[in-house]
């Protein structure tokens, strides 16, 4: 119900004109998960995007010049059954581990005060679970939720919260970042309400910076002008 993975054939090759490496990286069972690199000339840092519970990198892939003609290189990674990446989702820790794996690996190739964490959407949770148990220069959430628990209840009344499998409470972690957190969120999201980033900008707000934007629904953010304003304030 929350992930809507979509696989791709292993040979698939991706068809990107910036400059790229696509990287396999082994998890902890043994499962191959598939992520490219995108990379710009003179690298200030990394982007390390964990994207929304749809689509795979053959989609995703087309927001990295955003980042690249900002100055930095982006690793965009496909969860567990999305495009070329192996296994299947069963859970929160299984997530976590997974996604703990792949930043391990990437630092060994970026200094961590020069990598900044982003997480859209589903991905914004992940993204803060990370930031908690590391020391990244910054994390920038998009369209994030105070707590998947809640927000999962409100789209489906009647589950018990005791089955659910992702818990995912974004403010809980949040308060274990150290580093500069910046809350994008669009004024018209009718699926995860702005009232999420601002409830999550209220228990961090010494170190948070709310950004609303104006006429921006869930989807499509990357692409808003007013993001990309913004983010490269955030980057220079």
């Amino acid at each position: 119900m929350i992930f809507q993975s979509v696989a791709l054939p292993k040979n698939h090759k991706y068809e990107y004109l910036e400059k790229f490496e696509e990287l396999n990286i082994k998890s902890f069972d043994g499962a191959n998960l598939n992520g490219l690199l995108f990379k710009t000339e003179k690298s200030k840092g990394l982007i390390f995007y964990l994207h929304g519970n749809a689509g795979t990198l053959d989609t995703w892939g087309k927001i990295a010049k955003i980042y690249t003609n900002l100055g930095y290189d982006i690793f965009i990674l496909d969860y567990r059954g999305f495009g070329k990446s192996e296994g299947e989702i069963e859970n929160e820790e299984q997530m976590i581990r997974d996604i703990s794996i792949v930043y391990q690996t990437l630092k060994k190739q970026y200094s961590e005060d020069k990598i900044i964490i982003a997480g859209y959407s589903i991905g914004s949770g992940f993204a803060s679970i990370l930031a908690s148990q590391n020391n990244p220069k910054a994390l920038i959430l998009q369209s994030p939720y105070y707590s998947f628990t809640e927000l999962s209840s409100t789209r489906v009344r009647f589950f018990p919260d005791f089955m659910k499998k992702f818990k995912l409470e974004t403010h809980t972690y949040l308060q274990k970042v150290k580093a500069p957190i910046y809350l994008f969120h669009g004024k018209e999201d009718r699926l995860i309400s702005y009232e999420n980033s601002i409830r999550l900008n209220r228990i961090v707000n010494q170190k948070a910076h709310l950004i609303l934007l104006e006429n921006q629904e869930h989807i499509g953010m990357n692409e808003n002008n007013d993001y990309q304003n913004k983010l490269k304030i955030i980057l220079e």
